[in-house]
């Protein structure tokens, strides 16, 4: 699985906030391609989660977060303002430093299962 160390030292899965003119699908790569410099393509809409139910809230409105598997394409890491490093890691190896407010080991963990089962139906809340 793919991660992003954030500036702050922690990890997460890439991601960000839904520009106005993309789809959710063209959205995820735009967010991975500039969170860690690969180029993936979105192939399958794993989950839609109520963020306050599942990971620290800080914010006083309500998000919706989408997860989203992506077949890598290809492309290196560069350092950026938003990330300082990318990792592969198995199950076995997430980190424990997640960035809790954005993405738990649990949501990690739910992507290996949509992975491991390619006929599991979407999550949604």
């Amino acid at each position: 699985m793919l991660l992003v160390r954030e500036n702050t030292g922690k990890w997460s899965l890439p991601g960000g906030w839904c520009d106005v003119d993309q789809t959710i699908a063209s959205n995820t790569e735009k967010e991975v391609k500039e969170e860690s410099g690969y180029d993936v393509k979105a192939k399958r809409l794993i989950a839609i989660q109520d963020w306050r139910k599942h990971n620290v809230t800080n914010l006083i409105y309500g998000v919706f977060k989408v997860f989203v598997m992506c077949e890598f394409e290809g492309g290196h890491f560069e350092e950026n303002i938003e990330t300082t490093a990318t990792g592969f890691f198995s199950k076995d190896e997430i980190p424990d430093n997640m960035a809790v407010e954005k993405c738990s080991k649990e949501q990690v963990l739910m992507c290996f299962e949509a992975y491991e089962n390619p006929n599991l139906p979407a999550m949604f809340e």
